[in-house]
């Protein structure tokens, strides 16, 4: 029998045995939710592999007072060489990325990805929309990483009317490259990002072909793919000192030059009576409208015939402006705390490339490695020299905030074709400054000085490419610029069409699925057979071939061949319908002997294997060769008729192993 206990004692004064039961069954209770929340697996390796990050993340911070990078695929060891060896073992990649007041991780296990952060440094998340980031990562800056990690941004398909044929015929207008309404465009001048807007100007000559002068146009963007007209934003012949030609618009995040902070400064050439001189605008709604500065020229011309198309970039490492003036074989550089004083600090000399203009200056990290961080200048340039013609030269060297030197005395072009010229780059000020080194943008004028004013378009003139992410790679130990489409255009796809694999024999042809809308991208991989044979895609309306990309396997060399198009016979121009031909029409002309001439560079096969992808407008074609390594930009001008494609061997067989047609909507 049990003694009875009284029920006030034992509410105040539970036996031992009491105590322990209620700890035992706490310590179940909480051991259950330990095991059920526990890491297994994929995100159990990602913990282990995201701890050591955090781990040497800390040790950067006390040895070196900052965080650091790293990417194991892209070559960037900053992180290990600040804090030792990372244990990684089970990850398929690891990418970090810092901005100075924190970073955020990613690992790929299994082929998935997670994500840790400073401001969570015990999470393993695998959502992105869940992380919690330091407020100095941007939503772009992650993004970016898991880009590099493998997991592409989705974008919904375009609408089906974006995808059909216009109603009424557009003539050459094309679908997805900015253009125009009417009249004539040229140079692209560096676009600029504010409060949430690509702004993007370029030279328009409202009186062309009738009257001369240029002055800025705006056109807005958020994605660069999708433009907005905005209207003229600087106008010509207003300040007494002549047209407004090309040059650069900046920012003045701190108001360096008087206008007050997030002021859109422009600096740029006016030329009057064939004296070329530096004048600046201001503006203070976001480069909607600008006043000429009432002290302009800025710079006035010391006596030079050529003294043009500024380029202007902040050099943080010395505190200074920097400006790039083309001066004929030249550039010369110039520095400033202000905008508006600007003192000479060296030149840069080159002959053999004719009368260089619209230079460019920046730095991007060879590899993805910001040990190898790297200056590149570039220029507009001539090669005629080399059997080529104008196009984009560039240098790479270093910088010591008052010269450049070049690491190589040998020049390279950013491109092959014959019309890529005076190309603007720029960076993503929403990007971490490593991921801003390791690629940025870059848009040429898609024309030639040699027959701009003789091709058939009606009513307008001129177009740039497609926007293009460059970045710096070794090739036979020779830093390169690599160009691939940026990823936006992807938003621009519909649904892609596969080609089976087969042999190309010789002198055959295989029809491929191309839109009726005569915009789209072909993916092909080509292998040689063992025969030294060229393979063609063949580029067609009403039957007849136009214009010819392929790439020879004898010699290794990749071209674009457009000697039967109307612009080269000088017949069969198309004609838009009336709504789509802006007033300025003028007669068809023959063009001048360098549109005829084909177009190659050498690109060397990759274990027997060539890839192109190609981007085909309604008067233009894009080459990518070998993801980027090579490209090709031309102007192509079909006759009346259907657009077609085919893929064809020549000089033996060639191998297709794999194709793709996907059709591209309109942007505009």
């Amino acid at each position: 029998m049990f003694p009875k206990i009284s029920p006030r004692l034992n509410l105040r004064h539970p036996l031992p045995w009491v105590l322990a039961a209620a700890v035992a069954a706490l310590a179940l209770v909480v051991s259950v939710l330990v095991v059920s929340t526990a890491r297994t697996g994929s995100a159990a390796t990602a913990d282990g592999v995201l701890d050591e990050v955090s781990a040497a993340q800390d040790t950067a911070l006390k040895d070196h007072g900052t965080y650091a990078s790293l990417w194991l695929k892209g070559n960037d060891r900053t992180l290990q060489q600040r804090a030792g060896t990372l244990r990684a073992e089970g990850a398929e990649d690891v990418r970090v990325i810092e901005c100075g007041a924190g970073w955020l991780a990613g690992t790929r296990v299994d082929g998935q990805v997670f994500l840790r952060s400073s401001e969570a440094r015990d999470d393993v998340e695998q959502d992105p929309a869940k992380v919690r980031m330091p407020d100095c990562i941007s939503t772009e800056a992650r993004d970016s990483l898991l880009a590099d990690l493998g997991v592409q941004r989705e974008w919904p398909q375009p609408d089906a009317g974006r995808l059909a044929a216009p109603a009424e015929d557009p003539g050459y207008r094309p679908a997805y490259h900015l253009t125009p309404g009417q009249r004539w465009m040229n140079d692209p001048q560096r676009p600029f990002f504010l409060d949430g807007v690509w702004h993007y100007y370029y030279l328009y000559n409202a009186d062309y072909p009738e009257g001369n002068g240029t002055e800025w146009f705006h056109a807005t963007s958020t994605d660069l793919v999708h433009w907005k007209d905005e209207g003229v934003a600087i106008g010509k012949f207003r300040n007494g000192l002549g047209d407004i030609e090309t040059g650069t618009a900046v920012v003045d995040t701190e108001g360096t030059a008087g206008f007050g902070k997030g002021a859109v400064i422009a600096v740029l050439t006016q030329q009057d009576d064939g004296v070329q001189r530096q004048s600046l605008f201001y503006s203070t709604d976001q480069g909607h409208t600008f006043t000429s500065y009432e002290q302009n020229p800025v710079m006035d011309n010391p006596g030079e015939e050529h003294w043009r198309d500024p380029r202007i970039l902040r050099d943080e490492e010395h505190n200074q402006w920097v400006m790039l003036l083309a001066e004929g074989h030249k550039i010369g550089f110039y520095t400033s705390t202000d905008l508006k004083g600007w003192t000479y600090a060296s030149s840069f000399e080159r002959d053999g490339l004719g009368i260089l203009e619209c230079p460019d200056f920046f730095q991007l990290d060879v590899d993805g490695d910001p040990a190898k961080r790297t200056w590149v200048l570039a220029s507009g340039a001539n090669g005629s020299a080399e059997g080529r013609t104008t196009g984009t030269a560039y240098w790479t060297g270093s910088w010591d905030g008052k010269a450049f030197a070049a690491a190589d005395e040998q020049h390279q072009w950013l491109d092959a074709g014959a019309d890529f010229y005076a190309a603007v780059t720029w960076d993503d000020p929403r990007l971490t400054d490593g991921q801003r080194k390791a690629s940025r943008h870059a848009i040429g004028w898609m024309n030639n000085w040699a027959y701009a004013r003789q091709l058939p378009t009606e009513g307008w003139y001129g177009a740039d490419s497609v926007v293009r992410d460059i970045r710096l790679q070794s090739d036979g130990g020779r830093p390169t610029l690599v160009s691939a489409p940026t990823p936006a255009l992807r938003s621009l796809e519909g649904p892609a069409r596969q080609v089976p694999a087969q042999e190309l024999a010789d002198g055959g042809g295989e029809p491929l699925p191309v839109p009726a809308t005569g915009s789209f991208k072909l993916d092909v991989e080509l292998q040689n057979s063992g025969a030294d044979a060229e393979a063609r895609v063949q580029l067609q309306n009403g039957g007849g071939t136009y214009a010819t990309v392929g790439y020879d396997f004898r010699n290794g060399t990749a071209f674009v061949v457009r000697d039967g198009d109307a612009a080269s016979t000088g017949q069969g121009a198309k004609k838009a319908a009336p709504n789509n031909a802006p007033a300025g029409g003028k007669a068809q002309e023959k063009v001048d002997d360098a549109y005829r001439q084909s177009r190659s560079v050498a690109s060397p096969a990759v274990d027997g294997k060539v890839k192109l992808t190609i981007y085909v407008d309604r008067s233009s074609v894009e080459v990518f060769v070998n993801g980027g390594k090579r490209t090709l930009t031309s102007l192509v001008f079909p006759q009346e008729g259907p657009a077609g494609a085919r893929l064809a061997g020549v000089g033996g067989s060639v191998s297709l192993t794999a194709a793709t047609v996907t059709p591209l909507a309109a942007a505009r």
